[in-house]
């Protein structure tokens, strides 16, 4: 299992990067599926012109816990055999990467279940800080949002 935290100037590590890691799998004789995500960010939404994106944690060790934790869980729900989790923090522009998930297992109906789940939770249930600075100002958005 993978799973990081990692500051955006830090070690870029790509979605080729993690479909290799899963594919050297010691279940992948066994595997029919992966399903993979890649947030990233948008420019452009509603009435805002995106100049920068800041995300942040206030505590990396405990959000890459807490992502572990959602990971475990999901691994023994869906019965899949890895799932591998790189989130991103720091400073962001239009088209970056933020979020990238490879779930590697059995069937496609659990293995797309999982992948589903994973996004979700980090979402909604991992604590971090999204700062949208545009023209038109700064918003924030906490966890959830």
């Amino acid at each position: 299992m993978v799973v990081q935290v990692i500051k955006a100037k830090e070690n870029k590590i790509s979605m080729p990067q993690l479909l290799e890691d899963l594919k050297k799998h010691s279940k992948i004789d066994y595997s029919g599926a992966i399903f993979t995500f890649e947030g990233i960010v948008r420019g452009k939404e509603e009435n805002m012109d995106l100049e920068k994106l800041i995300l942040t944690t206030p505590d990396r060790e405990k959000t890459t816990k807490d992502i572990e934790k959602i990971v475990e869980n999901a691994k023994i729900k869906y019965n899949v055999f890895e799932i591998s989790v790189i989130h991103y923090i720091g400073e962001f522009y239009t088209g970056d990467s933020l979020f990238l998930v490879a779930v590697l297992g059995n069937h496609r109906g659990e293995s797309l279940k999982a992948l589903t789940e994973v996004i979700e939770k980090v979402k909604f249930d991992v604590e971090f800080k999204k700062e949208e600075i545009s023209k038109q100002g700064t918003k924030t958005i906490l966890a959830g949002g």
